[in-house]
This record gives structure tokens, sequence and C-alpha cells, in this order.
């Protein structure tokens, strides 16, 4: 399918996808798409699409970045749910180690330049990996954010090329986490600690009572998202 082909598609698709479910939309995309990935991040909303992917097409590639900085509880979430599914995650890792970065970029980037630690550890291999792929499903919902707001059940990713699917675009974090509880899902259980946003453990600090669901994503800097959806 040429890019004037998937437009096509897209445009036609995206008001009646607007109405459906998330199992259906993740059914159509894999039909016409089997070329294509889960980017997980192991937080409630991925959790979800997981358990939904693994009852629908359990041999749809599900990858997670591994910037070498999560929480040891994304770890263990990660093990968890690798045993209880009997799947594997497929790792995809920066090609700088962090050693090598602070050789090159000084001590803690993330401190000084979180943006150009995002951009080593998280865009470019997200880049990298999604080169292999037609189509991509995200975790993505419109409330968490303003960059967010806009987002399409089925669109085109400029950014990187190819098909994206938000299959809980429209879902608020009641509905995720009511699919949770209803379907006994293995969750990162920093959630219960005041993380409703988990990113890597230099950058994610729990959110207090009345901020922002995302205040405890780069505290401190003018900076609301990695780069990976904007």
């Amino acid at each position: 399918m040429n890019l004037l082909e998937k437009e096509a598609l897209i445009r036609d698709a995206a008001e009646t996808l607007e109405l459906e479910s998330p199992e259906h939309i993740l059914k159509w995309a894999i039909e016409r798409f089997p070329n294509i990935t889960f980017a997980c991040s192991f937080g409630a909303e991925d959790v979800v699409l997981v358990d939904m992917l693994q009852k629908i097409s359990p041999s749809t590639d599900i990858f997670y970045l591994d910037t070498d900085l999560h929480f040891k509880e994304t770890y263990e979430t990660r093990d968890r749910m690798e045993a209880h599914y009997g799947m594997k995650f497929v790792r995809v890792s920066p090609k700088l180690t962090l050693e090598q970065q602070a050789e090159q970029h000084g001590e803690e980037l993330w401190k000084s330049e979180p943006t150009s630690c995002c951009n080593i550890r998280k865009v470019e291999p997200l880049t990298r990996i999604l080169g292999k792929y037609e189509a991509w499903i995200t975790g993505i919902r419109r409330d968490q954010a303003p960059t967010r707001a806009n987002a399409k059940k089925i669109e085109y990713d400029v950014k990187f090329g190819l098909v994206k699917f938000n299959p809980i675009a429209n879902w608020t974090s009641d509905d995720v986490w009511n699919y949770i509880r209803e379907h006994n899902l293995i969750y990162n259980p920093l959630h219960d600690q005041y993380y409703p946003s988990i990113g890597c453990e230099k950058c994610t600090r729990q959110v207090l009572p009345g901020e922002d669901p995302r205040a405890g994503r780069w505290s401190g800097f003018e900076k609301t998202e990695c780069g990976l959806h904007k």
C-alpha cells in the first residue's frame, strides 16, 4: 500500500473508527496492517492494550524502549506480564550506554538537557524500531495532555512515516482503571503511590493532590512530552 492509498484509507476510516471499541479497532488495524507493532511503556493504558492484544493477536510484536533508567517497579511489571501471558516483549535499547552518554554529553544529562536525553534514549531508538513496520499502536488518551487533545483513533504519523492507531484515545482514566479492575490485570504498583504517569526514574516524581496528572514528568522544566508523540 503506497502513501496515497494509506492516506485515503485513513481519511475514510477516521470517522467510522471513532465510534468503535478499542478491540474492534485493534482487529481492524491488524487485518489491514499485519506488519504492525505496539509501543508499551507498562503504564495503565498500555497494560490494558497488552491484554486486548494477547486475546486478539498474541503474535503481534510488542516492544518497549529500555532507557536503562526505568524504575525497578517498571521492570518487575514487565517480568510479571511476560510470565502471565507467556510472551516476551521486544527490548529496544539506545545506541549509547549510560557511560558512553556521560562521556560524550556530560554526567546526568537528564538534569541539564532532558530533551537531549530523551532524544538519545527514546526518540532515536523509537525511530529505529518503527522503521521496520508499516503501522503502530499507542496507548495515548486525549485528556492526558493538551498536546494529545486532537489525537484521532487512526492517523498518519508524519514524524515517523507510518500509520498510527490510538484505540483508547477517547477513554478517560476511569475507563482505563475500570478495565484493569474488571479483568484483574497486572499493573505497575507505582500507580498506587501517586504516580499516574510513569517515565524514567530520574525524571518522574509523585504527583501532589490537585496537580495535573503529568505534573510529575520533567518537573521544573517546560517540557511535557518526551518527543514520541509530538
